[in-house]
């Protein structure tokens, strides 16, 4: 029961913090590989796959009735993002992911460096791109993330709130619902590859599920409520929580 209750927490903060800005496998997943040090990652990875994807997919829904989803370049992307999500993952299994996992947090902190350093960005949503140009910029970016969330994974949400800011120029809360939808392509394409090799655990994962969709709704009630500002702040501080995860994981522990 224990057990149960550190679970449902984690993926009711995950599903909280996911909403808002991205990031909450930080939550989840080191708790999944504390309570079940014995099971096969795989099989961790696509069991937490399985109750994000129900959290972002209620993440995406309640963004998409409170705020104006730019489905122009959300859809495209997340197409995209859905397609090569499947090449990551058929890469990461003939191609070591070290030279990824070394170059992440040095990205990470280009990406809080610019967003700390510009006060003003992504406080005002003044897209850039339209039409055709808004399409080829959104797959490309669809791409590129879709294959990374394959490969490897990590800061995938903020990567991608990030982009749609710096390249598209959406407003943080804009960004965040663009971000859930191209979010739900990636789970969704890596589901269907654990779920075909048989890595989930059917149970705990619909257990976690319904604690990040509770997670989520608060999370967008939250970020709708407090606005761009608000995410900008909660932004920086998981971003700052990648860089040390994932130096800790690059320089330290491997």
């Amino acid at each position: 029961m224990i057990d149960v209750v550190m679970l449902g927490s984690a993926a009711f903060l995950a599903g909280l913090v996911d909403a808002v800005v991205g990031g909450g496998g930080l939550i989840q997943l080191p708790v999944m590989f504390s309570l079940f040090p014995k099971e096969v990652p795989a099989t961790l990875l696509g069991t937490s796959k399985l109750a994000g994807i129900f959290g972002t997919g209620a993440a995406a829904v309640n963004y998409a009735r409170r705020v104006r989803v730019a489905w122009s370049a959300a859809a495209p992307a997340a197409m995209a993002a859905f397609a090569l999500s499947f090449a990551g993952a058929y890469t990461v299994t003939k191609v070591p992911a070290d030279f990824v996992r070394a170059l992440l947090p040095i990205l990470l902190v280009a990406v809080a460096v610019y967003t700390f350093r510009k006060k003003d960005f992504g406080s005002v949503h003044a897209p850039v791109h339209s039409g055709n140009a808004e399409r080829m910029f959104a797959v490309a970016m669809g791409a590129g993330i879709g294959f990374y969330d394959g490969f490897f994974g990590p800061g995938t949400g903020s990567f991608l709130m990030f982009l749609f800011v710096r390249f598209f120029g959406f407003d943080f809360l804009s960004a965040s619902a663009a971000a859930k939808v191209v979010n739900v392509a990636c789970n969704l394409s890596a589901l269907m590859w654990f779920g075909y090799s048989g890595h989930l655990l059917w149970q705990l994962g619909l257990m976690m599920a319904a604690c990040q969709v509770a997670g989520s709704l608060v999370g967008t009630k939250l970020a709708i409520k407090h606005g761009s500002a608000f995410v900008r702040r909660l932004f920086l501080v998981v971003v700052s929580v990648l860089i040390l995860k994932t130096a800790y994981d690059a320089f330290v522990k491997w």
